[in-house]
């Protein structure tokens, strides 16, 4: 995940997010083209789990918490339907989904 662009129709603009400051963005490994189920999910926002961290005073598995603000997928099998779903979430709560197919 790169980051996200969402077109403003009001002000016929683009406004884009880097990776850094999305909000969240989930993954879906199978998605059956109807229903998206959540198989990963990650919050790339820093700012937000320093935050956390803190709140939660050495806690935090730093291994853990490195892979769940990455913009990197984990690893998972192709599923029986053959794609995957991406949302992404900007900072101002906009969601987006983009639909891979998988070889």
């Amino acid at each position: 995940m790169d980051g996200v662009d969402i077109y403003n129709p009001v002000e016929n603009s683009i406004t884009p997010t880097q990776a850094d400051k999305v909000a969240a963005w989930f993954l879906d490994g199978d998605y059956d083209g109807r229903t998206f189920c959540i198989t990963q999910a990650f919050f790339p926002d820093r700012s937000a789990w320093d935050k956390l961290a803190r709140a939660l005073k050495g806690v935090v598995d730093e291994d853990r918490f490195e892979a769940l603000s990455g913009t990197v997928s984990l690893p998972f099998p192709a599923g029986k339907h053959k794609r995957v779903a991406v949302k992404v979430i900007d900072p101002r709560g906009n969601e987006v989904m983009r639909i891979h197919r998988l070889a």
